[in-house]
C-alpha cells in the first residue's frame, strides 16, 4: 500500500481536529467545564486522548478554540443565509443577532467561555479565533467603517459585554433591550437581522436607516 499524500494527511488532521472541537462543545454545553474531562472528549470524538494534547496545549485552550469555531460557524451561517445580501447594515444586524443568540441557545457554554477569557491565561488567538475575527472584521468593513482598526475591536467589545449582560447570574438583562441598544448605536432597523418576537422594548419605534450613532468615520452610505 502506497503512503498517503500530504494533502490526504492534512485533510485527516483537519477532520480529527474538528471532531475534537465539536465534541468539546457538546459535552461542555451538556455537563459543564469541570465535569468534562479530556478522556470524555476523546471518547466522544472517537480519537486518542494523546491526540487532543497534541493539537491543544490545555483544556482552557481547547475550550476557547471550540467556542470560537462555534461562533464562526454560527456567524457564517447567519451572514450567508437566504436571502443572501451584500447590504452592510443587514449583515451587521445578522452578526449581532448571531452572537447574542448564542447566549440564549448555549448559555452554559458561553458563560464558561466568557469566564475563561477573564482568567490569567486570557484570550487565546487560535486559528478558529482568527477565522471568527476575519468574518466580523469584514462585516465592519461592509457596514461602511472608515476606521476598521478602531471600529472592529469596539464592536467585538460591545458584543462580549452584551453576552455577559445576558448571562449575568442573578441580574441578567433582557436580550431585546441589549439588541435595541446595539441597533440604536449602529443605526439599524429593528426588523433587520432576525428580530425577536414582541417588537422593540417599550414600544420604541424601529430605527430608520439614517438613525443612530455611527462607527468612527463611517460614510453616510453603507457599502
Amino acid at each position: 500500500m502506497s503512503p498517503r499524500s500530504p494533502s490526504v494527511n492534512e485533510e485527516l488532521r483537519r477532520r480529527s481536529r474538528e471532531r475534537i472541537l465539536q465534541a468539546t462543545v457538546e459535552l461542555v454545553d451538556a455537563h459543564g467545564y469541570e465535569a468534562t474531562t479530556l478522556g470524555d472528549i476523546a471518547e466522544r470524538a472517537g480519537t486518542a486522548r494523546g491526540l487532543i494534547s497534541y493539537y491543544f496545549p490545555g483544556k482552557h485552550v481547547l475550550l476557547q478554540a471550540a467556542v470560537h469555531r462555534l461562533m464562526h460557524l454560527t456567524l457564517e451561517e447567519a451572514l450567508e443565509r437566504e436571502p443572501r445580501t451584500e447590504d452592510g447594515r443587514e449583515r451587521l444586524a445578522r452578526a449581532i443577532d448571531a452572537i447574542l443568540g448564542l447566549a440564549v441557545t448555549r448559555p452554559t457554554l458561553m458563560r464558561t467561555h466568557m469566564a475563561g477569557i477573564l482568567q490569567a491565561a486570557g484570550f487565546v488567538q487560535c486559528e478558529e479565533q482568527q477565522r471568527l475575527a476575519f468574518l466580523l472584521r469584514d462585516t465592519v468593513v461592509r457596514y461602511g467603517s472608515a476606521d476598521v482598526d478602531t471600529d472592529y475591536p469596539l464592536l467585538r467589545a460591545l458584543l462580549m459585554g452584551a453576552v455577559v449582560a445576558v448571562l449575568l447570574p442573578g441580574a441578567p438583562m433582557p436580550l431585546g433591550r441589549l439588541r435595541w441598544e446595539l441597533f440604536q448605536r449602529y443605526g439599524l432597523d429593528w426588523e433587520a437581522g432576525a428580530p425577536p418576537d414582541g417588537g422593540p422594548p417599550g414600544g420604541t419605534p424601529a430605527l430608520g436607516p439614517s438613525a443612530g450613532r455611527h462607527v468612527a468615520g463611517q460614510s453616510s452610505r453603507s457599502k
